[in-house]
């Protein structure tokens, strides 16, 4: 169900709180066989977690697994960064040096959610031009149980500044039709990413 997912994604739902059926049944104005089906279909995301007797609950992910999502992301991102490389045509350059002109926008006006909006603009474009669609849906679930940590992340002071010129890095290649700097300029974006996250966190 696309609204519960929703607010578990933007969250309005936060980490451990419980789910009950018959609330979300009411909220959602569905039925609770429904919701039920959500809730299994949520657990097999990684997105919540059944609890025997309990119920459930939005599953919390902890740093250390927050590190290992990033890392599984490094990988796949930079197969997809790569195969755009080779891919990608007129329309899907120019739209990726828009996306770069935009974010260069957001940093220097100080707009960080605009940038974190772009940021993730970009991730999706460069999955689109890759092609790479069992790529993209998992990179899709990852995204979304790392969520709250990816929050954190385009928060934390200076970041915008530090992976504009990284993102700018993966759009030169592409467009260059480089598919070993691609992959390593997507690898390097996601090292930065995880060394942050370690320092988000006290």
């Amino acid at each position: 169900m696309a609204g519960i997912r929703e607010a578990i994604l933007t969250g309005e739902f936060v980490p451990n709180q419980r789910l009950i059926e018959a609330d979300l049944s009411e909220r959602f104005a569905a039925s609770r066989a429904g919701v039920r089906a959500a809730l299994v279909e949520l657990a097999n995301e990684g997105l919540i977690e059944r609890v025997q007797n309990r119920g459930a609950r939005v599953r919390a992910v902890s740093l250390a697994e927050a590190v290992e999502i990033s890392e599984v992301r490094m990988v796949i991102e930079g197969l997809c960064a790569a195969k755009a490389a080779e891919c990608a045509g007129p329309s899907g350059i120019a739209d990726l040096q828009a996306i770069g002109d935009a974010m260069r926008t957001a940093v220097s006006s100080g707009d960080v959610m605009g940038y974190s909006r772009l940021n993730e603009r970009l991730h999706a474009r460069v999955r689109e031009i890759s092609g790479q669609t069992t790529a993209s849906g998992v990179l899709e679930r990852l995204r979304a149980q790392n969520v709250r940590h990816q929050f954190r992340l385009a928060m934390h002071p200076g970041r915008p500044q530090v992976s504009l010129p990284q993102h700018l890095d993966i759009i030169e290649a592409i467009a260059a039709h480089d598919p070993a700097a691609a992959e390593e300029a997507a690898r390097a974006h996601l090292r930065s990413v995880i060394d942050t996250l370690r320092d988000t966190v006290p």
